[in-house]
Formats: structure tokens, C-alpha cells, sequence
């Protein structure tokens, strides 16, 4: 999928698009926000609530005509779009210093090559509803923080934070060290994810959208488990099997 925010504010901030996603900007980083444009004409309850926000932040709103707005996004803006500095992602050194200084059990999510933008907005979204600390993707193969992934993570993508590793296979034997349960999903595996001890320190590792687990990432996996699959679908899109592994670790964890 192309998106024309990404080379359109490239090194300039994204525009970030959507009723939820707006809002949730608005909440949590109303300081990232350099412009805000909403759809001329438009006056629903909806929108009142972000323009209330935006006057509480002291920031002013442009009013347009929904040709401007449908110039910026290539998804549905739903009349309302905000320019924001560029997403942050965090590094190596920020995980290990984040998982040094909470006093949390760790409960981390890794992404082995997601590549749709919907898929790594749905996971985040699942992750921060799990109460995952951090989000681990592998610097290639990976969809970043563009504004889709913002779009469909409805705030998520600003409260989890992203961090991008060089070596996916060192950063697994880095959390190994450190006394994390490395744990894979893969339609191979003999165990089912509700079966598999959840509630010490973990690390879930979820596969591509088609491919699945790399096979190095498989290797360096303490665990695989699957999902048990009782109809003729061969396996799940991979945001709704991270979410149900994700609450099998909630539910132990309780």
C-alpha cells in the first residue's frame, strides 16, 4: 500500500488522519501537533470534541474543503487530519534501561516482519490493551510508525513503545539473558498457547502475515505454540492471533 503521508512529510512530520487517531494525539502528545485541519461544514458531535480539545491545547484549527483533506490521506481522514512531528521509536538501549527500572513482571510483544501497516495499528492496539510494556520489530522487513499504523492504533501507538532492533536473533538472546521466556507462535508447533506457562517473564513472538516465524527467530525460541484451528482455515491474520495470545497471557497473569 502506498501512502502518500509518508513521503509527503518525510523529515517534516506526518499527518495523521481519523476521528480516534486525532483524539488520541490530542490526549497524549497534543505538544506534537503543528497544524490541525478539519472539514469545512462539518459540526457533529464528533468533531465538537476534538475542536474542545484543541482549544483547551490553545491550538488553532483550519477549516478546509474536503478536497484539501482527501489530497493528504490516501485512507479515511472522516473530516479531520493534524499534522504532528515525526513518530518516535526507541532503540535497544532504551528496552534494556526499560526493563532495568520497572518493577513490573517483563511482558514484552515481538513482530518478525510485519509489513501491513493494519496489522502492526491492530497489534499495538492489542498490546497497549494487554499492558504490554514494549514492542519489538526487527529494523528490515518491518512496516514503521506511519500514520495508517497511527490511524488504526487509536492511540496505542503513542502510549506502547516501538522499538526497533538491528539483529532480532542477538535482541532474543539478550532477553534470554536477562531471565525472559522467549515464546513463539507457529501453526507447527505441538502446544497449545493455552497449555504454556504465561505468567513469569515473557517474551511473545508473533510471524509475518504469510511466512510466519523466521527460521533463525524460531531457533532462538524457549517455546512454540499454536492456536488450536478446528475448522478449514489453516491459520488466523496475524493481529487477531497476537490478540488472543496476548489475553491467554492476560488471563494467567491475573
Amino acid at each position: 500500500m502506498t501512502d502518500k503521508l509518508t513521503d509527503h512529510a518525510k523529515g517534516q512530520g506526518q499527518w495523521i488522519f481519523g476521528l480516534h487517531a486525532v483524539q488520541a494525539v490530542l490526549k497524549t502528545s497534543a505538544n506534537k501537533v503543528r497544524q490541525l485541519k478539519v472539514l469545512r461544514g462539518r459540526e457533529d458531535q464528533r468533531l465538537q470534541k476534538i475542536l474542545a480539545m484543541a482549544e483547551r491545547q490553545g491550538l488553532s484549527v483550519e477549516r478546509v474543503m474536503r478536497s484539501d483533506l482527501d489530497d493528504l490521506t490516501d485512507g479515511s481522514h472522516q473530516g479531520v487530519a493534524a499534522l504532528c512531528d515525526d513518530a518516535e521509536v526507541q532503540d535497544e538501549h532504551f528496552l534494556y534501561e526499560l526493563l532495568d527500572q520497572s518493577e513490573e513482571t517483563p511482558f514484552l510483544l515481538i513482530l518478525d516482519g510485519i509489513t501491513d501497516p493494519h496489522n502492526l495499528g491492530a497489534c499495538l492496539r492489542s498490546a497497549d490493551a494487554a499492558g504490554v510494556q514494549a514492542v519489538i520489530v526487527p529494523k528490515d522487513n518491518s512496516v514503521g510508525l506511519t500514520p495508517v499504523v497511527q490511524k488504526v492504533a487509536c492511540g496505542a501507538a503513542e502510549n506502547v513503545p516501538l522499538v526497533v532492533v538491528t539483529n532480532l536473533a542477538r535482541t532474543l538472546r539478550k532477553l534470554q539473558s536477562r531471565g525472559l521466556w522467549v515464546i513463539g507462535a507457529a501453526g507447527e508447533a505441538e502446544q497449545l498457547v493455552y497449555d504454556a506457562d504465561l505468567k513469569g517473564p515473557v517474551a511473545l513472538v508473533m510471524g509475518a502475515e504469510e511466512k510466519g516465524l523466521r527460521r533463525l527467530t524460531r531457533e532462538y525460541c524457549d517455546l512454540l505454540v499454536k492456536l488450536p484451528m478446528a475448522g478449514v482455515v489453516s491459520s488466523l491474520n496475524v493481529s487477531v492471533a497476537t490478540g488472543i495470545c496476548l489475553f491467554e497471557a492476560v488471563r494467567q497473569r491475573r
